[in-house]
């Protein structure tokens, strides 16, 4: 079953256009990742907030890359991250329009 994750953090940037440029070696390593399907990124700069939502084949592939990612984090200071990794329902997903699969 596929495997929603929900991570987010505190962070003052950078975001918009900086963090595409400052992140770019980052989202290259991330998307070469064991099992995911997609990772949308997000950023709040008002708020100081930045994280993401990513899409995981399975509960496996889902757990080992929150754990890399927790201590990647860590590494960088960040100690606050909400995370939740939940199930997709993928029938009621797919009438939605939800894009379950890596093409």
């Amino acid at each position: 079953m596929p495997r929603l994750v929900s991570i987010e953090f505190s962070s003052d940037g950078p975001f918009g256009e900086e963090a595409a440029a400052a992140y770019a070696e980052l989202a290259a390593d991330i998307a070469a990742e064991d099992g995911l399907i997609w990772k949308v990124w997000t950023e709040d700069p008002e708020t100081a907030v930045a994280g993401g939502a990513y899409l995981f084949a399975d509960e496996d592939s889902a757990a080992r890359y929150v754990a890399k990612h927790t201590a990647r984090l860590g590494s960088f200071g960040i100690t606050d991250a909400r995370i939740s990794n939940l199930g997709v329902n993928e029938q009621l997903s797919s009438t939605t329009g939800a894009a379950l699969t890596r093409d």
